[in-house]
């Protein structure tokens, strides 16, 4: 890989966006990238969790904008339909169904913000900051922000977020519930890691099924929803992790779940 690292222990899966020079913001080559390591962990049974972070110190400063616009690499086309590869990216993120935790120890900035706020999990560093830096730029939301962010603070806070484009310190960004725990600096990898291997150890099946039917609550009525996990639980039921989870249960033990 030419500007990402991929590493692999006990089931976790480390994305390291690597362009510290730039502090990782994202140019053509990472976009394609990102979106095939994505899609190649969707398939991978014995990749559990997901860790996706920066090197460098940052986590993403946004897309690089360098070349003037947001070129994904490749054949020169109209900057829609690079914009329909970056959408790309993200829903393959979004859509993966091992859960991700994003480990943010700098700048999470533009696109590196909304790609944060995307993954499941957010731990950030006292030193993180976030801000969806768009309209400084002259440009409006992209990478799912418009999207994401009224459901994780409400319409006028996503409003006032995203058109001063302030620069959000990590203590505010909690107070706002766009990150899930605030750790300092030292202690951050030992924090995900303690998280990532609690979830590797987890029932996999279960956890995809669970984190898809969060995701698509909120379009649905509670008729559709109790519907959903109707279906879910039947899944789960048929699973030998569910049937091991009970063994487990009667004998007194730590469940061992295979993700089948």
């Amino acid at each position: 890989m030419e500007t990402i690292e991929v590493g692999r222990s006990g089931g976790v899966v480390t994305i390291t966006l690597n362009r510290p020079e730039k502090k990782n913001a994202i140019n053509g080559p990472m976009w394609e990238e990102l979106r095939a390591t994505l899609r190649e962990i969707a398939r991978t049974r014995t990749d559990r969790v997901v860790v996706l972070t920066g090197a460098g110190g940052a986590f993403c400063s946004g897309a690089d904008l360098s070349g003037g616009g947001a070129d994904t690499g490749g054949v020169a086309q109209h900057g829609w339909y690079n914009m329909r590869d970056v959408g790309d990216v993200f829903v393959a993120l979004t859509r993966l169904p091992q859960p991700v935790i994003a480990k943010v120890g700098g700048v999470a900035a533009g696109a590196g913000c909304s790609m944060a706020l995307a993954c499941d999990l957010i731990v950030a560093s006292d030193e993180a900051r976030f801000s969806m830096i768009f309209a400084r730029r002259g440009l409006s939301l992209d990478f799912g922000a418009s999207w994401l962010l009224p459901r994780l603070v409400g319409l006028h806070k996503a409003k006032e977020i995203a058109l001063f484009a302030d620069i959000l310190s990590a203590k505010e960004a909690e107070a706002l519930g766009l990150v899930n725990r605030i750790v300092p600096a030292g202690e951050l990898d030992a924090f995900v890691d303690d998280w990532a291997t609690r979830l590797a150890a987890g029932p996999p099946i279960a956890l995809a099924q669970t984190k898809r039917l969060l995701n698509g609550s909120l379009g649905l009525s509670v008729e559709q929803a109790l519907e959903d996990e109707g279906w879910a639980q039947t899944v789960n039921f048929g699973t030998a992790d569910t049937a091991e989870a009970m063994q487990a249960f009667l004998q007194k033990r730590e469940p061992r779940f295979e993700g089948r």
